[in-house]
């Protein structure tokens, strides 16, 4: 029979996960549970793709996979079945037919993170393993003129864990905007694709010359030095949001909801 291809979107709370991949060692995986709803569904088995494999603890507004499938099912019963029997932290916001020159991963031109940082002396329990909390003072404006440094395309091995597979180090970074409402600091990066922690070492890196008060020009020297040990530490994962990736026009993929910010402030 034929296979259907179908593209879906797919949002999560990341906390109680080794991140998107399937491990050998874990059952805890967001691909994990999502195959194996789709799988339940198809009465056969399958595994998806995704747009941008997330670290562990990361959340996701709009993370986009395709699969394969010959069952004959609708699109009603591929979503409402398998967020039925996956977790509440997981679920399934819409699903649709694609043609078969559609993939998840290689079809994307744009993928956008979000980190929220909670600045304020005290802590909130509507923000706990939903931001970072940080009490000292960060200069704003030190952080937007250090980010320049890193637009473009450029060799990020400053900004790549060492466990990184990627057989090259350049991205190209196409905004980076720092804002602030209230106590919450909001970091969104958008870029073709990132390196493994890139957001993450970027955001702590930012964090240091804001706290620091360092030169934004000391952003060029860590970036021109392609060296991990010049760049800030790797922060937590519970602040970072993958809000999603962007598709041709032709594939007529919904964006991402890039202005989503967590409430309240």
């Amino acid at each position: 029979m034929k296979l259907n291809r179908y593209a879906a979107g797919i949002e999560y709370f990341g906390k109680n996960y080794k991140g998107w991949q399937t491990q050998k060692s874990t059952s805890e995986t967001i691909q994990f549970k999502i195959d194996g709803a789709l799988s339940k569904i198809a009465d056969s088995e399958i595994k998806s793709i995704c747009a941008g494999r997330t670290d562990s603890g990361v959340n996701a507004l709009s993370q986009v996979i395709h699969f394969e499938s010959d069952k004959k099912r609708s699109l009603k019963a591929w979503m409402e079945g398998c967020n039925s029997v996956l977790p509440d932290d997981i679920r399934f916001i819409w699903i649709k037919k694609v043609p078969e020159t559609f993939h998840a991963r290689f079809s994307a031109f744009k993928r956008t993170y979000k980190y929220f940082v909670l600045n304020a002396q005290n802590t909130s329990v509507f923000y706990k393993n939903k931001t970072v909390h940080i009490k000292d003072k960060i200069d704003i404006e030190i952080m937007r003129d250090s980010s320049k440094y890193l637009i473009g395309e450029k060799d990020f091995t400053s900004f790549r864990s060492s466990g990184c597979q990627s057989k090259s180090p350049m991205r190209e970074i196409y905004e980076i905007n720092i804002s602030k409402r209230k106590n919450l600091i909001c970091f969104e990066i958008s870029a073709n694709a990132f390196l493994l922690n890139m957001v993450r070492i970027i955001v702590g890196t930012l964090l240091e010359f804001g706290i620091e008060e360092k030169s934004p020009l000391l952003m060029k020297t860590i970036v021109d030095g392609r060296d991990r040990n010049l760049s800030g530490k790797t922060i937590s994962a519970y602040g970072l949001y993958f809000i999603g990736p962007e598709y041709p026009s032709e594939f007529k993929i919904n964006k991402p909801p890039l202005k989503y910010q967590i409430l309240p402030t």
